[in-house]
């Protein structure tokens, strides 16, 4: 398996989607493709995912405004 670096860099104001990072890792999915090993490479695209996701879900509740409860974090 290969060992990714974040997508995005953390900022403690602001967490930032850095689209290159993304398409090179895409890059080394689809070489891991042609390189005949598709568990690995479905493995990282389901870690790619899951990223991208606790990306988004971190921008929308950045964009509430209000601080989540402790029991809501």
């Amino acid at each position: 398996m290969i060992d990714f670096n974040r997508i995005y860099q953390q900022d403690p104001t602001m967490s930032e989607l850095d689209a290159r990072q993304v398409a090179q890792r895409i890059d080394t999915v689809l070489d891991i493709l042609v390189g005949g090993d598709t568990h690995s490479a479905i493995n990282n695209l389901e870690i790619l995912k899951a990223e991208l996701l606790a990306y988004a879900a971190d921008e929308r509740d950045s964009r509430t405004g209000q601080p989540k409860s402790p029991w809501e974090i």
